[in-house]
């Protein structure tokens, strides 16, 4: 069966939660921030949920997931690094409270979400996103402002990145332009250039400078270890060549870093036709009102 109408929209939860709060939530103690009749803390809730909504307007999807990191002392990027994200402060009580508010909300919407333990939020949109291209031969949408997402980019699968006011839907040929690359190998970048985000350490002494045209010339990590290797490094990179020596070990931890998992267990057995849309404006009218949450757009 042809399903290559169909189409999923991926949310990075916490990715866009996280970004609702702190966009509402600047400067403001706890008690200023919005709360509905309950009590319960709404300011990053609605953010995220007109979002949602504004999605499947603008979208028409077929079907929506919504994934979430898995608990952080059991993810196994940390236990390979153990300096993976060390440097991330504990959460806010109102997000963490907002958190657990939202998948109860999710729950009454009937919208699919996931996590899965020792894995991130990309590794499962990762699967999903990779099996629903080749098993449903639709269309991915991936909502997040995580680059490291960029390795997933084909020609089914873009991603909407928010920049300053507007968003833009990085697909193959928008990448391809802007880089100069193939998705595939940003994390080969990343493997050179690191993430300070996420505490992945990269190549010392090697920045943006050197390692987009070090990945061009060599396409990938091994093929500019080999070169070094080879003695066949080209001399517009000589002053690079013992920083890149000196530096390998980091490099290749770096490239496992980075590296999204697209087989995650459990989520590579969720049925897709599990993840379809459900809800209709109705439902989700209902449900924001009982929750004291902002009206949803019509879609």
């Amino acid at each position: 069966m042809n399903h290559s109408s169909d189409k999923i929209i991926l949310i990075d939860g916490f990715n866009l939660l996280s970004r609702g709060y702190f966009a509402t939530s600047f400067n403001k103690e706890p008690h200023e921030l919005q709360r509905n009749q309950d009590g319960r803390y709404v300011n990053a809730v609605n953010v995220f949920m007109t979002k949602i909504f504004q999605l499947i307007r603008e979208q028409s999807p077929t079907a929506i997931h919504v994934s979430w990191d898995g608990k952080r002392s059991d993810i196994l990027r940390t236990k390979a690094y153990d300096q993976y994200k060390a440097q991330r402060n504990d959460l806010p009580e109102p997000l963490v409270d907002q958190y657990h508010y939202l998948e109860e909300i999710l729950k009454e919407l009937n919208v699919p979400q996931s996590a899965a333990r020792g894995y991130e939020a990309d590794d499962i949109m990762g699967t999903l996103a990779k099996r629903w291209g080749s098993e449903m031969k639709g269309k991915v949408v991936l909502y997040s402002n995580d680059r490291d997402l960029f390795q997933l980019i084909d020609e089914n699968i873009t991603q909407r990145v928010a920049k300053k006011k507007m968003e833009i839907d990085y697909n193959l040929f928008l990448f391809k332009e802007e880089f100069d690359l193939h998705p595939s190998q940003w994390v080969d970048v990343k493997a050179l250039l690191g993430d300070t985000s996420d505490n992945i350490p990269g190549c010392p002494g090697v920045g943006e400078k050197s390692a987009y045209p070090l990945i061009r010339k060599y396409h990938h990590l091994d093929g500019v270890y080999q070169a070094i290797a080879n003695d066949s490094l080209d001399t517009s990179f000589k002053r690079y060549k013992t920083k890149l020596i000196n530096g390998e070990k980091l490099a290749r931890i770096s490239y496992e870093l980075a590296t999204i998992e697209t087989e995650v267990p459990l989520i590579s057995e969720i049925p897709l036709d599990s993840l379809a849309l459900t809800f209709s404006h109705t439902d989700a009218e209902t449900i924001m009102q009982n929750h004291g949450l902002r009206k949803p757009v019509s879609f």
